[in-house]
C-alpha cells in the first residue's frame, strides 16, 4: 500500500538519536548477544488516568508515524556514539549496523488518534526486530505522553465549560519552551478548544488565531493623546471622520444609564480604545480592567462601541482579566442590556464577554454554579502546563519475544504487565455507549455482536461479568508496515471531530469531574487464565523458617 503520510515530524529534534542512553546500550547488548533478528512485540499504554479522572484522550499518533518514517542515524550521530558515548570496547560492526538501520521491518498497530482510551489497553503495539523496537521506546513515549495529557486536559476544560462556550488557548508565554507551546496549541485544539493565541500554531496547523490587547496598550496612552487617534472611514464608504469626539459624546449620553459620572472615567483609556477601534473596526474587543471595570473600562468600551456603530461597524465585546469574574460578568451583561434598551440596539445585549486570569478547571465549575455570563474563556497556564498533573506516565513493555509471551512481575500489582500478542475491542450497549474494553490474545476470535463474552478483571478473580454487546469495535488498527503508512491519516480538524464523537460514546458518569465511575477494562477468560498461570510459573516462592 502506498504511503499516505510522508512528512517530517513537527520538530526537527525528533530523530533517531533523541533517545535515552540505555536504549542504545541495550541495542548493542542485543546485537552482541545474537538477538538482533529476534522478533519482539511491545505494548505502549498507561496505568492510571490523569487528573484524578476516569478517561484519557489518545494523541500524538501522527507524530509517531512521522518519526518511524524518518527514523535514521546520521553519520554525525554514529560518530558521536562511537567516539564520545559508548565504550571503546564496542565493535565497529555494530556502528555499521546502526548506519543501515531503518524501520522497514517494524509494524505498528494503534488506536486511532483522538479516541477516548483507558488504562492497560495498548495504545500502540510495536512489532519488529528486538533492537529496533527497543530503540523506538523513549521517543514514542515522549510523543504520546504530553500530547495525550494536554489533549485530555483540554477535553476536561471543554466538559467543564459546556459545549456552547468558546475556549481559547492562551498558553504560549507560560508553556515549557517553544516546543511545548507548539504542541500544547495543537493538542488543546484536538481536545476541544476553538482557537489559540499562538500565531505559529495557527500557521502550521490551521488553528484559528485569537487575541485582543494587553494592559500595556491601554496604559501607553496619555490624557492628551487624542490627536494620536486616526480617522475612520464609514463601512459603507464616505468621508473619513474622527472617532474620538463621537465616542466622547456617547459617553456623556450613556453615563446616566450606567449610573456613573462621565467625568470620572479614564480619559486615556477612552483614547486607547478609540485608537484600537480605528485600527480594528471590524473586530474591536477591549480589555476593560486596566483601571476599573465598572466605573471606567465598561463605560469607555460602550461609548466606543456606539461610536463604531455610527460608522456602520459592530463591536465584538470585552475581556475581563481580573476580579470577581462571576459578579463582573453578570454586571457587565446587565449594563449591556441597559444600553441596548436605551439605544434600541438589540445586538448590544449580546456582546461577547471573554474572561481570562489564570483559570483552572475548578474555577470554571465554580463559575457555572454562580450563574456567570461569560461567553468565552481564555486559558493559559493551568491548561498547557497541566499543573494538576505534570505527566501521564505511559510505559513501553515487552510482551512477546519470538512468539513466547513475556510478563513483568512486580510486588506493585499495578505494574504487572498483561503478557502476549494482544488485540483490544470496545463493546457497546444498545444505547450506543461503551460498556467495557476487552483485551484478548490475537489467536482468539473477535467478540461478536449479540454474543455473550466473559469479561474478567485482569487481577481480581471475583470481578467478572458476561457482556452481550450490541456492537463491537476493534480498537487497534494497522498503521505502519514495510516502511509505509497503511491508513489514510486524518487532518487535525478530523481528529478534533473524532474526539467529540468518541467522548459522546462514553457515559457521562465516566467523564464527570467529581467521583467519576471507573470504566471497566477486562481480559478474556483465556487470557486471564494464561496470564495468571504465567505469573505463578515465574513468581518466586518464598520460604519461611
Amino acid at each position: 500500500m502506498a504511503s499516505t503520510c510522508s512528512r517530517k515530524p513537527q520538530n526537527g529534534i525528533v530523530q533517531a538519536i533523541l533517545t535515552d542512553l540505555y536504549q542504545v546500550s541495550m541495542a548493542y547488548a542485543y546485537w552482541e548477544s545474537g538477538k538482533r533478528n529476534e522478533h519482539s512485540v511491545f505494548d505502549l499504554y498507561f496505568r492510571t488516568n490523569p487528573f484524578q479522572g476516569e478517561f484519557t484522550i489518545f494523541a500524538g499518533l501522527h507524530e509517531c508515524i512521522s518519526y518511524l518514517q524518518n527514523f535514521k542515524f546520521t553519520e554525525s550521530d554514529i560518530e558521536y556514539l562511537q567516539n564520545e558515548v559508548l565504550p571503546k570496547t564496542c565493535k565497529q560492526e555494530f556502528f555499521d549496523y546502526l548506519r543501515n538501520l531503518t524501520t522497514k521491518d517494524v509494524t505498528l498497530y494503534a488506536i486511532p488518534e483522538g479516541t477516548v482510551v483507558f488504562p492497560r489497553v495498548p495504545l500502540l503495539r510495536v512489532e519488529g526486530p528486538l533492537p529496533v523496537a527497543q530503540l523506538l521506546e523513549t521517543t514514542l513515549l515522549n510523543l504520546v505522553n504530553y500530547a495525550s495529557l494536554v489533549a485530555t486536559n483540554a477535553a476536561r476544560f471543554r466538559i467543564a465549560a459546556g459545549k456552547e462556550k468558546t475556549l481559547l488557548e492562551f498558553g504560549l508565554r507560560r508553556a515549557q519552551g517553544p516546543d511545548g507551546a507548539l504542541s500544547a496549541s495543537k493538542y488543546c485544539y484536538i481536545g476541544g478548544f476553538d482557537g489559540t493565541s499562538n500565531v505559529l500554531a495557527g500557521k502550521k496547523y490551521g488553528i484559528p488565531c485569537k487575541g485582543t490587547q494587553a494592559h500595556a496598550f491601554v496604559s501607553s496612552f496619555l490624557d492628551n493623546d487624542q490627536h494620536r487617534v486616526g480617522k475612520l472611514t464609514p463601512k459603507d464608504g464616505g468621508e473619513e471622520r474622527e472617532l474620538f469626539p463621537i465616542a466622547k459624546n456617547w459617553l456623556e449620553k450613556i453615563a446616566p444609564v450606567l449610573d456613573i459620572p462621565a467625568d470620572q472615567t479614564s480619559r486615556s483609556e477612552l483614547i486607547a480604545f478609540c485608537a484600537f477601534a480605528v485600527a480594528f473596526p471590524t473586530n474591536f474587543l477591549a480589555l476593560v480592567d486596566t483601571y476599573n471595570v465598572i466605573r471606567s473600562g465598561l463605560p469607555n468600551f460602550c461609548a466606543v462601541a456606539l461610536a463604531l456603530n455610527d460608522f456602520g461597524y459592530k463591536a465584538v465585546g470585552i475581556r475581563l482579566d481580573s476580579g470577581d469574574l462571576s459578579y463582573l460578568s453578570q454586571t457587565v451583561r446587565q449594563k449591556f442590556v441597559n444600553i441596548g434598551d436605551f439605544t434600541k440596539n438589540e445586538w448590544f445585549r449580546k456582546l461577547l464577554i471573554v474572561a481570562s486570569n489564570d483559570l483552572n478547571e475548578e474555577t470554571i465549575y465554580s463559575l457555572q454554579q454562580q450563574g456567570h455570563e461569560i461567553d468565552s474563556f481564555g486559558i493559559g497556564t493551568h491548561l498547557v502546563t497541566c499543573q494538576k498533573q505534570p505527566a501521564l506516565g505511559c510505559v513501553y513493555k515487552l510482551v512477546e519475544i519470538n512468539r513466547e509471551a513475556r510478563m513483568k512481575i512486580s510486588e506493585e500489582v499495578k505494574k504487572v504487565t498483561i503478557p502476549g500478542h494482544k488485540d483490544a475491542y470496545r463493546l457497546y450497549g444498545a444505547d450506543g455507549k461503551a460498556l467495557v474494553d476487552l483485551v484478548q490474545t490475537v489467536q482468539e476470535p473477535p467478540p461478536l455482536p449479540e454474543s455473550r463474552a466473559l469479561c474478567r478483571h485482569p487481577i481480581v478473580e471475583s470481578k467478572r461479568a458476561y457482556v452481550k454487546p450490541s456492537s463491537v469495535e476493534s480498537l487497534l488498527k494497522l498503521y505502519f508496515k514495510d516502511g509505509e503508512v497503511q491508513q489514510k491519516m486524518p487532518s487535525l480538524h478530523e481528529i478534533k471531530d473524532h474526539v467529540k464523537k468518541s467522548l459522546a460514546s462514553i457515559r457521562v458518569d465516566h467523564l464527570r469531574s467529581l467521583n467519576p465511575t471507573p470504566y471497566k477494562v477486562s481480559v478474556s477468560d483465556s487470557l486471564y487464565n494464561f496470564m495468571h498461570q504465567l505469573w505463578l510459573d515465574h513468581a518466586p516462592i518464598g520460604e519461611l523458617s
